[in-house]
């Protein structure tokens, strides 16, 4: 989930480092582009697969045109002039090297360089998302992109050193990404360069589209093992998981922000967390072969093992070059994550065990609830909510806290409005209390009213019905003073099972 997140925020860094490249002028709008970048992506997204399908399948053709287009005449140029070809456009100079070659450089070189492996992974975890036959349509998938990968980084790595092209620092002025100069120096700065660094710019920005296809429904699965909130599970109105969507934009405009879009401070975050998973899933598959004991078991076995193997050797070497770099800080994240997880998990198997109950229906003792209803008033809310009391029991208590002169004299209108229409009947009238509240509280005297009730009657369920008005439009409610949906949280937080709270609505249409 981490590589995940970071992903997003180095693909897009990646990207807008390339803009930055082409249109010097923007870099010191690095971040808002950053931000710019994740909202657009996030919002094609939340349109739903097959849109966000269409919108990257163009850059991404072009993307890889573009560049074979590059490094085919970089390596024709190359070759007829006996390796060392003459750019096309002035590049800049290179500064004479700071240190020797040794261990430490090269590891360092190694755990930088193994980043551009990652991201593979989310064909595996999107499997689900492809076309009958998907396990077939996957394959040649993973196919095609180790293929591409593997021509695009050794194009680059012979053409950088033919033309004798470095990296510059990111972050500040006169930054330059390798791509942009290797374009430079085999097309020159013509139309060619600028739709070549537009594609580059849109696979790198939109390559964070793989963590917005395999993280929502990474926490589908693991919601459905309850180590997440079950709402990472419930599918959007579009059948895309919403919330893992607003999530890992959230995230992802964090590590930006925190960051301030530069590539190069994310990369250690991002590589320790992407290798860490690859050997946890490459050393999980060696488990289920061997559980599994299948016809093809040791081949299996031995191919999972040369993968975990070879991905822990890598994710250690990582972790020693990157660690100061901020590589420590993945490893303080996974942990935290983890007991998250196991904090949710256990709150949702306390539930489970607190809510099983496997015994037939129990019928003793079913009375009536006894009736609470907190009155203003003599008006419509008032005689619907009177009306909804008497159809749940004989036995209701009516209650007026007067805050005010202004209030209406209830125990003056109490015998002709309520106790004679209900006396003809036949019934019980409803009994009226009138609590003066001298200096203006409302809840509280509500509060001790309910629990001397609920006192009087210990062996009674206590219903208490709030009148709730409901507004045409949200901004209605702010011209209210909400005490009901206060005294209902406070029965709430007080946490008595036998009090049940009734909710009677009266739809504003004027």
């Amino acid at each position: 989930m981490l590589d995940y997140m970071l992903n997003v925020a180095v693909g897009i860094s990646a990207g807008v480092g390339a803009l930055v490249s082409a249109l010097p002028f923007l870099q010191p709008y690095i971040l808002p582009l950053c931000l710019a970048t994740l909202l657009l992506i996030a919002v094609i997204n939340l349109r739903g697969v097959r849109e966000s399908g269409l919108a990257f399948m163009i850059p991404t053709y072009l993307f890889v045109g573009c560049l074979l287009i590059v490094l085919a005449l970089g390596v024709a140029k190359a070759l007829l002039s006996g390796g060392h070809p003459a750019p096309a456009d002035a590049l800049p100079a290179q500064p004479a090297p700071a240190t020797t070659l040794s261990l430490w450089l090269l590891l360092h070189a190694f755990a930088s360089g193994c980043t551009a492996m990652t991201g593979v992974e989310a064909v595996s975890n999107g499997v689900g998302a492809f076309r009958s036959p998907a396990q077939l349509n996957a394959r040649r998938t993973l196919t095609a992109i180790v293929a591409i990968l593997v021509v695009l980084l050794a194009g680059i790595a012979f053409l950088s050193r033919a033309y004798g092209i470095g990296a510059t620092p990111p972050g500040v002025a006169g930054y330059e990404s390798v791509l942009s100069q290797l374009v430079r120096a085999v097309v020159g700065r013509g139309v060619f360069y600028y739709v070549t660094l537009g594609a580059v710019l849109a696979v790198l920005s939109l390559s964070a589209n793989t963590s917005f296809a395999g993280f929502p429904r990474l926490c589908h699965v693991v919601s459905r093992d309850n180590f997440l909130p079950h709402g990472f599970g419930t599918p959007g109105r579009r059948l895309v998981y919403s919330l893992g969507i607003y999530v890992l934009t959230a995230f992802a405009a964090i590590l930006l922000i925190i960051f301030g879009g530069i590539t190069d401070r994310l990369i250690p975050l991002f590589a320790v967390g992407a290798f860490l998973a690859f050997t946890l899933s490459q050393a999980g598959m060696v488990a289920h072969w061997w559980r599994a004991n299948g016809p093809h078991t040791w081949r299996n076995i031995a191919i999972n093992g040369v993968g975990a193997a070879a991905t822990a050797i890598t994710l250690a070497v990582v972790l020693v070059a990157k660690f100061a770099e901020g590589a420590w800080i993945t490893l303080l994240l996974i942990p935290a994550m983890l007991l998250v997880f196991y904090a949710v998990y256990r709150h949702y198997s306390g539930v489970a065990r607190e809510l099983a109950f496997h015994q037939p229906l129990d019928l003793r003792g079913l009375r009536h609830p006894v009736v609470i209803m907190p009155i203003k008033g003599w008006d419509r809310v008032a005689h619907k909510s009177l009306r909804f009391a008497l159809k749940l029991s004989d036995e209701v208590y009516a209650v007026q806290v007067r805050t005010s002169e202004k209030m209406d004299d209830l125990a003056a209108l109490w015998p002709e409005m309520v106790e004679q229409p209900v006396r003809e009947l036949g019934l019980p009238a409803p009994q009226l209390a009138v609590i003066e509240s001298p200096y203006r509280r409302l809840v509280g005297p509500l509060l001790s009213y309910i629990n001397a009730i609920k006192d009087e009657h210990p062996n009674r369920q206590i219903a208490v019905i709030i009148p709730d008005l409901i507004e045409r439009h949200w901004y209605h409610y702010l011209l209210h003073n909400q005490e009901g949906e206060i005294l209902k949280a406070l029965l709430l937080l007080h946490g008595d099972e036998r009090i049940v709270i009734v909710g009677v609505p009266w739809y504003l249409h004027s």
